[in-house]
């Protein structure tokens, strides 16, 4: 049996490297500018509609003076990160140590690949450096991004920032289980908590979700100061 002080001798490692993390992304996200995060499976292939689209969105935030910001990986991260890629924008890749995925996707500016051991270093980095989030159509982890995303504008931990969920048929049953039941059945929400996010099927309306929102003075393209 290992000795409890060679435990702690770990932990205190651990967090020598949890620190490394944050201070090697916010020296670096620091100069990157405007950006808005991009969330969605890795699993979705360059056929499919939600890929497609997701290429598009990112062209577009590109066109609209913003960069990219994906999880790395492939299906929606790769979406993304090609769209960026092809006008020649911000591209970077948050990428995470997983034994199951391949490294990162191709489309990421060389000196925009930060590399990952933990997740809750990662989603920070998602979060303080986007102005906006588009949500693709993803798995627990998408959905985890997603509601931490949500609580911590909820709980005023950090400033707001539009949040679109891309794909009515994906996102609508979702989102009647809150009306329908967090907040009608079982009140654990407040009806304002559901206007923190945005549904739409078109690229041209995430855009001017995104846009409007910093049509107003008191909204400013800055990193999250709060984390």
């Amino acid at each position: 049996m290992r000795e409890w002080r060679d435990f702690k001798a770990e932990n205190a490692w651990t967090l020598f490297k949890v620190m490394a993390e944050f201070v090697d992304g916010f020296e670096r996200l620091n100069q990157i500018g405007p950006c808005v995060s991009v969330f969605g499976s890795a699993r979705t292939k360059p056929d499919n509609e939600y890929y497609q689209a997701a290429v598009k969105v990112a062209e577009r935030l590109i066109e609209e003076g913003y960069g990219v910001i994906t999880g790395g990986g492939p299906g929606i991260m790769e979406a993304g990160n090609r769209g960026a890629h092809n006008k020649k924008g911000v591209s970077v890749g948050l990428n995470i140590d997983l034994p199951m995925e391949q490294g990162h996707n191709p489309y990421i500016d060389a000196d925009k690949v930060l590399n990952h051991r933990y997740f809750f270093v990662r989603k920070v980095m998602f979060v303080k450096y986007a102005q906006a989030v588009v949500v693709m159509p993803g798995g627990f982890g998408t959905l985890d991004e997603l509601f931490e995303l949500l609580t911590l504008i909820q709980t005023k931990k950090i400033a707001e920032i539009p949040v679109v969920l891309y794909g009515s048929s994906y996102w609508q049953g979702l989102i009647d289980w809150l009306k329908g039941t967090m907040l009608e059945q079982e009140r654990n929400i407040s009806p304002k908590d559901l206007d923190l996010f945005h549904l739409t099927d078109d690229v041209e309306e995430a855009i001017d979700l995104i846009n409007e929102f910093y049509s107003d003075r008191d909204h400013k393209l800055s990193p999250n100061l709060s984390l």
